[in-house]
């Protein structure tokens, strides 16, 4: 009897705990919007990063950063540079709108092997836009070289980690959603620091592609899943706090100043510490300069301009999204907008229409707010087919 009662004593703890987690993931749950479980806020904020990096490609793709004019450095393509900061801390919270919520339900495995499955589309498509890259300009061996991860590509390699994170991210999201507050919270500054230690103490057994893979290494252009795994786990953090003020005006605009601040923030100390070389280092940021593998500048900038972005995108909420459309749109579906830009960009601008190294700033500029509507317009074309070939005959 009382080995009995005190079996079931024990038990009762762990029970209120799992209860606990099923109560928080259905209230979260309720939080999102009914249309098909999206909010266009995160649409919009992620096509808004995948907007930039066309930007940023549809230009650099045709000529060196040398040939660009000092308008094209400054603000022009230091703004591109928000673009990749934004893209993950975005995962990140449509991780914690779309997933979190679910990991304690009885069909989490399914999902779970969905976002696996995820991940491989993703591989398979980074692979192919490798190809799609460098087959013009590279020699058949550099290809295979960086098809079997001896090299890396430069404007497609955030397919790569991506892919790579959609691998691992589903096996830890229960475990995120089980994990206390506190922890949570100082997760990125852990993985940020476990990433510079591992940077400075650790040689990845003579590997220096394992170390590009893990947290960078400054011969290879490509992101860590260390190095950036901290604006994941930021994003997680936001996410969790936009699932709960989504529906509350006065919480959701709070949100958004906050990060808006935050973000200030980040770009004031990169201003503090640069003094008065600010401008020149700008310009760095423009041309790459501290981006692989991150460092204090880079970062400060990038981060802090993605922050005031996302909190801008929150802020204006469905408005925003409804007004600039072409925007949202890309963002719902970000990968095939990444694939048609690539092709776009590699096929027709650089070897049918022989535009590389041959055309102005301006003209690339204007070819590249082209192809940003006309990415729009193939990813609205292929959610038309999609829902027409879904409809009951």
């Amino acid at each position: 009897m009382n080995a009995s009662t005190d079996l079931q004593a024990g038990a009762r703890p762990a029970d209120d705990a799992a209860t606990r987690h099923r109560t928080a993931a259905a209230s979260a749950s309720a939080a999102v919007p009914a249309s098909g479980g999206r909010i266009e806020a995160i649409d919009f904020a992620r096509g808004l990063a995948v907007t930039l990096m066309i930007l940023s490609h549809g230009v650099n793709a045709l000529m060196p950063f040398s040939d660009f004019p000092d308008w094209g450095q400054v603000p022009v393509h230091a703004l591109t540079k928000f673009s990749s900061s934004l893209f993950v801390i975005v995962f990140g919270v449509a991780l914690a709108v779309a997933f979190v919520p679910k990991t304690g339900q009885d069909d989490w495995p399914q999902r779970r092997n969905k976002m696996l499955l995820r991940g491989l589309w993703v591989l398979f498509w980074y692979k192919v836009l490798t190809v799609v890259e460098m087959y013009q300009l590279n020699e058949r061996q550099d290809i295979v070289d960086t098809l079997l991860y001896r090299d890396f590509p430069s404007f497609v390699e955030i397919l790569g980690f991506y892919a790579i994170a959609l691998l691992w991210v589903p096996f830890f999201l229960p475990l995120w959603a089980r994990m206390p507050m506190l922890l949570r919270w100082a997760s990125p500054v852990l993985m940020g620091l476990a990433s510079w230690w591992l940077l400075l103490n650790f040689d990845f057994w003579g590997i220096p592609q394992l170390q590009a893979l893990v947290v960078e290494h400054e011969d290879y252009y490509t992101w860590g899943q260390l190095a950036r795994g901290p604006l994941v786990l930021l994003g997680l953090l936001i996410g969790g706090l936009l699932l709960r003020a989504y529906h509350r005006p006065a919480t959701r605009f709070g949100l958004a100043a906050a990060l808006v601040g935050v973000g200030l923030a980040a770009l004031a100390c990169l201003a503090v510490l640069t003094g008065d070389g600010l401008g020149e280092q700008v310009r760095e940021i423009a041309r790459n300069i501290g981006k692989h593998p991150p460092d204090l500048p880079f970062m400060l900038y990038s981060v802090g301009g993605a922050l005031v972005l996302l909190g801008l995108a929150i802020a204006g909420g469905e408005a925003i999204a409804r007004a600039l459309r072409p925007v949202t749109v890309i963002g719902s579906n970000a990968l095939m907008a990444f694939v048609f830009h690539i092709v776009v960009i590699f096929v027709l601008f650089r070897d049918v229409l022989d535009y590389h190294l041959s055309v102005s700033y301006q003209y690339a500029l204007g070819l590249t707010a082209v192809l940003i509507l006309a990415t729009a317009a193939w990813v609205w074309l292929l959610q038309r087919i999609q829902r027409a070939m879904a409809r009951p005959s």
